[in-house]
C-alpha cells in the first residue's frame, strides 16, 4: 500500500477515487514514564518513554487506516495527515486519515 502526503504520486495515475479512510488508537499515559518525564522535565532533554510511545500510536493509526483503505479496493492513500486531540487529562486519540484511491503505473 503506498502512502503520500502529497495529492499525486508521480508516475501513477489515480484510476479511481474511493473516499476517506481514516484509523485511531487512544492512548493513556503510563504512571513509569510520567514519573520519569517529571525528572527530565526538571533537567530537560528528550521525554523518550513519551516519543516511543507517540511513534507507536502513529504507526498503530497508519495501519488500521491502512486496513480500512485495503477493505474498500485501495491500494494507496494519498493526502495522508495526522491528528491529535486529548480524551481526557493523560489520554489523547492520534488520527491518521487520508483519500483512499486505486492507482496504475504509467505507461
Amino acid at each position: 500500500m503506498l502512502l503520500s502526503n502529497t495529492e499525486i504520486l508521480p508516475g501513477y495515475v489515480i484510476e479511481k477515487h474511493l473516499g476517506l479512510v481514516q484509523g485511531s488508537t487512544v492512548r493513556a499515559k503510563h504512571i513509569g514514564r510520567d514519573m520519569m518525564a517529571g525528572f527530565k522535565n526538571m533537567i530537560g532533554g528528550e521525554l523518550k518513554g513519551y516519543t516511543e510511545l507517540l511513534n507507536e500510536s502513529r504507526e498503530e493509526a497508519l495501519d488500521r487506516m491502512k486496513e480500512r483503505a485495503k477493505a474498500i479496493g485501495a491500494n494507496a492513500v494519498i493526502n495522508v495527515r495526522f491528528g491529535t486531540v486529548n480524551i481526557m487529562e493523560g489520554a489523547s486519540e492520534i488520527l491518521a486519515y487520508g483519500t483512499a484511491v486505486f492507482i496504475k503505473e504509467e505507461i
